[in-house]
């Protein structure tokens, strides 16, 4: 995607919360207050033309009644379509590779990487659509189900399912006897590493009482098939063994380890060790990349992958952008002012619910009760809250 010469193009790579709010957020508090603001043109590429609630796929994997479908998948165009039309332009596609010299990006029709095709968008909602019917029409043949991951989504696919199938013991139960499935959540270390031992072991009671059973320090270390759980593979039968030669059959495979960020076509030399886009933590640039490049969301190195901190990094990614492009358009650094800086707040914030009734989790290093849990996320997985984010009102004022 080469610049052309007459426009001054604001390329945007992605249309999940991250992608779709700086969009927003520049077409209306960026652009307006440019020199020449009719030359700018914000693009947003992405490999779906609908944006999901993704934190709801534990639940809505199960059913189409578990949501309403107009509130868990939007389509993007129409939410811009409040922008004139040449402010704004939508390209379904996924970038392939970035030249960060000449500062071109290249795009193709692709999918991203995610460990489940169940859990989030691999291509466009269509797929996720066939993938959740296929799943859904194994289910009621399952006889145990294994998931790999002990973060917030393999315990919450783990904690929905059982409920579903199994139901939840008694009042006076601390575990469900006999599950009609037994489930076992597999992880490498503990569930939930974000929370503390006490609300992890919480946690633990609430997946037992739907028959859940974890396995903790068990590490993976074949799957038979290969690609087992995968769209090729996605209910095929499999054999699981453990590091330490513990082998189980599987009716169902879920990994449910996450999405792993698509940067492939980023340049190795702005990558971190571990994949992620080297992001300067406090203005959100990839200085290595040159000027005008910058990362927010999971592909960045800059904060834990989170929703809340997604949302709390756009008002200073945008308004350093603004800055970036003043001084561009020839306005002296000193007229514009200073950078703003972001401070990720590391403060322990984490919910998971556990079934439709139960959840454990902490706000700013308060520790919630299920309840208020189930109050502030469970009944809809967010959903409640994605509508002003989508449509950008939630942006509606400059923060």
């Amino acid at each position: 995607m080469a610049q052309d010469s007459s426009n001054k193009n604001l390329v945007i790579l992605g249309s999940s919360y991250g992608g779709i709010s700086t969009a927003h957020y520049l077409l209306k508090h960026v652009v307006p207050k440019l020199p020449n603001k009719e030359s700018y043109q914000v693009i947003l590429v992405s490999t779906s033309s609908q944006a999901i609630c993704r934190p709801a796929c534990p639940r809505a994997l199960i059913s189409d009644h578990m949501f309403p479908k107009e509130k868990l998948f939007v389509s993007v165009p129409q939410q811009f379509e409040q922008y004139p039309n040449d402010t704004f332009r939508f390209i379904q596609g996924t970038a392939t590779a970035l030249d960060h010299a000449d500062r071109h990006v290249t795009r193709k029709l692709d999918t991203m990487r995610l460990s489940s095709p169940l859990q989030g968008l691999n291509g466009d909602s269509e797929s996720l659509r066939e993938s959740w019917n296929t799943f859904r029409a194994a289910l009621p043949n399952a006889k145990h189900i294994v998931i790999v991951g002990g973060g917030p989504t393999g315990v919450e696919t783990a904690g929905e399912l059982g409920e579903y199938l199994n139901g939840r013991a008694g009042w006076f139960s601390s575990k469900l006897e006999n599950p009609k499935v037994p489930i076992t959540l597999v992880t490498g270390a503990k569930i939930l590493p974000v929370l503390r031992p006490a609300i992890v072991k919480k946690a633990e009671e609430f997946l037992a009482q739907v028959g859940v059973t974890v396995l903790k320090g068990s590490r993976v270390a074949t799957v038979s098939p290969p690609d087992a759980g995968t769209e090729s593979a996605l209910t095929t039968n499999a054999t699981v063994t453990l590091e330490d030669g513990k082998t189980f059959g599987a009716d169902l495979y879920i990994p449910a380890t996450g999405a792993a960020p698509n940067t492939r076509f980023v340049h190795e030399s702005l990558l971190t060790d571990s994949g992620l886009v080297e992001t300067n933590v406090f203005t959100l640039r990839v200085d290595k990349a040159g000027p005008r490049v910058y990362a927010v969301g999971d592909v960045g190195s800059h904060a834990r992958p989170a929703v809340h901190n997604i949302l709390n990094t756009v008002p200073t990614l945008c308004a350093n952008i603004k800055r970036d492009l003043l001084i561009a358009e020839g306005m002296e650094e000193s007229a514009v002012g200073t950078d703003r800086v972001f401070k990720e707040d590391t403060r322990e914030t984490q919910l998971v619910p556990i079934g439709k009734s139960k959840g454990v989790g902490t706000a700013m290093g308060w520790q919630l009760p299920s309840l208020l849990v189930w109050l502030i996320k469970g009944r809809d997985y967010w959903l409640w809250t994605t509508g002003g984010l989508w449509s950008g009102n939630q942006w509606a004022k400059e923060a």
